[in-house]
């Protein structure tokens, strides 16, 4: 039976997370708790995946702040590449999930599943979404394209 009380504080969460826009910048944690830190990406190097053609850890020694969370990148090289060029190395939707943005979520990524596609670098929850994302990548882009700022205002 759904009391005042159970009402009101479940209309509270709701309303406080309908307010509590999502962060344009994938900084999940990873766990099953959906903790963020304040880094982005798991803490991989963005033009990693360019250069190297591999998701490789960045460093401490070299990190950015932008768009509101700390990126770290493999080498000075690297961090020189994305200063001059950020939107060509970030991953699209901020680095969440290319596929949990179609479903409507932004949900944390497993950095080892990654394409490059038409330039820019793609990011998904795991395998088994992976592949279900590589059936339709056009399809899932254009869709993913549409619902991603509309996550953000949620």
């Amino acid at each position: 039976m759904l009391t005042a009380r159970t009402f009101g504080a479940s209309a509270l969460l709701w309303f406080a997370s309908a307010a509590m826009a999502a962060p344009p910048i994938n900084t999940l944690t990873g766990d099953w708790l959906g903790r963020r830190s304040d880094v982005a990406i798991l803490g991989h190097a963005p033009v990693a995946y360019f250069t190297d053609g591999r998701p490789m850890k960045g460093s401490d020694a070299h990190t950015l702040e932008w768009s509101g969370a700390k990126w770290k990148f493999a080498s000075a090289e690297h961090l020189a590449l994305f200063k001059a060029h950020p939107t060509r190395y970030a991953p699209q939707y901020g680095g969440y999930c290319a596929y949990g943005v179609t479903q409507g979520n932004l949900v944390k990524i497993e950095p080892e599943r990654w394409k490059i596609v038409d330039g820019k670098l793609y990011l998904n929850y795991d395998q088994a979404i992976q592949e279900k994302w590589l059936k339709d990548i056009k399809g899932f882009i254009k869709q993913a394209d549409e619902k991603f700022p509309l996550l953000l205002q949620e």
